[in-house]
């Protein structure tokens, strides 16, 4: 099993901090390593420089016969084998080792076949080395810190703009189009823009002209709708006028689809606006549903069950509204039987038909989708504005709609759920 990162691993502000860490411990390595090397180089030079000064003062006392300086000795203890070697074999050398339990520089050179050799403690010169290395590690260290710490806060001031920007980004697909993210470096044209700012300005323009689209759209349907009011109620008088028979019950049948549609487009344009008022009672949430089953003029056709049944603070006429456009829909594009539930705050209208077509579960009714298009999946067309009405209405009432398909072992079929806010605590019906 691949192991799994924390999701906070992926957010910029960690690969940011990530990113700098890094850069600064791969700089404060080379710069380190540089410097080491540099003054290594000198302290090694200077003392090996100094032991050669002696070695050549040992040498001449040798050659003179005279006694060798302190620390000067013909093949003394201590000196490392490589270095003898190489002044026995007729050449000078120098070499730094430990000796007595301290690091010492060792130089030597031929004499008579021997070594001639004297040592210099080199003591000091590694105790500046060590104290320059410790330096190093944490002047590193501090710097990285400090780097790290600043670093972090710029990257969390960007990223406070952008989770900003994504903030509003969800508001608009959620529907807000007034939401903007009004990012100050927008407003003054003599503030350079970063990035951020760009897209931030960027989905302030899509949401207005998005904005401005849709009223413009709202305005059409409704003004559309509205003027066919007329025209059709006075093509339904004219139609009655008609002598019976098949071609008047056709005409009148299809006058009353457009009055329908007509009607549904306005309130659709009235939902789209945001300008319903919701009138708020308690009721009896069994009894609505009832109300809603007779008057969708369905009848015995429509199977009632009460599992547990309680009183709802709602707007009744359009809870009504919405029971009947899925009592509608289950019984125009499923089969039968169709049953509504009502357990507790939850009504489930339910058919027994093909099911939900796929779109529809997965991204809600879509008005004038062809296909099938009330629901159901019967494969009769529609319109597909009685179930947006629903999902418009039932978001006035802050309720929740769901749409899915029962399983193949449940019997299939259609499954609206429509949970409503459960009143507050202590709450009666009205007098």
């Amino acid at each position: 099993m691949p192991l799994r990162l924390p999701a906070w691993t992926a957010t910029l502000t960690w690969k940011s901090a990530c990113f700098i860490v890094v850069m600064c411990c791969t700089l404060a390595a080379v710069l380190g390593a540089l410097v080491h090397v540099a003054v290594t180089r000198q302290t090694v030079a200077t003392a090996r420089e100094k032991a050669l000064g002696r070695l050549h003062d040992a040498s001449r006392s040798y050659e003179a016969g005279e006694n060798l300086p302190p620390d000067s000795a013909i093949d003394p203890a201590g000196l490392p084998s490589s270095l003898r070697a190489l002044a026995v074999s007729g050449h000078r050398g120098t070499i730094v080792s430990d000796y007595g339990g301290r690091p010492v520089m060792w130089a030597a050179a031929p004499a008579d076949g021997r070594a001639l050799a004297t040592a210099l403690d080199y003591s000091q010169s590694a105790r500046t080395i060590s104290g320059l290395d410790r330096a190093i590690i944490g002047s590193s260290v501090l710097a990285i810190g400090g780097t790290l710490l600043v670093g972090a806060f710029a990257v969390t001031r960007v990223t406070r703009r952008l989770h900003q920007t994504a903030t509003v980004a969800r508001r608009i697909t959620q529907g807000d189009l007034d939401a903007r993210v009004g990012d100050a470096r927008t407003k003054d044209p003599a503030r350079r823009q970063d990035e951020v700012a760009t897209v931030a300005a960027a989905l302030d323009t899509m949401a207005g002209s998005l904005q401005s689209k849709l009223l413009s759209e709202q305005r059409f349907t409704a003004d559309v709708a509205h003027e066919l009011r007329t025209p059709l109620t006075g093509l339904q008088a004219a139609s009655e006028l008609l002598p019976e028979g098949r071609p008047t019950q056709l005409v009148q049948e299809r006058v009353r689809t457009m009055r329908q549609l007509t009607e549904d487009l306005l309130e659709i344009s009235r939902l789209d606006s945001g300008s319903e008022q919701v009138e708020t009672d308690l009721h009896r949430l069994a009894a609505v549903a009832e109300r809603a089953v007779r008057a969708s003029g369905t009848g015995t056709a429509t199977e009632v069950v009460v599992v547990r049944d309680l009183y709802v603070e709602t707007d009744r006429r359009r809870l009504e509204r919405v029971l009947g456009n899925l009592i509608a829909n289950a019984h125009k594009h499923g089969r039968a039987p169709v049953v509504l539930t009502v357990d507790g705050p939850v009504v489930t209208v339910r058919d027994h038909g093909d099911g939900y077509p796929e779109y529809l579960v997965a991204h809600g009714p879509q008005r004038f989708r062809s296909g099938a298009g009330g629901g159901g999946g019967g494969g009769a067309k529609g319109h597909g504005l009685g179930l947006t009405i629903a999902v418009g209405q039932a978001e006035v009432l802050g309720a929740e709609l769901v749409f899915r398909n029962a399983a193949a072992e449940e019997g299939g079929g259609a499954v609206a759920v429509l949970s409503l806010p459960v009143p507050p605590a202590g709450a009666a019906p009205s007098a």
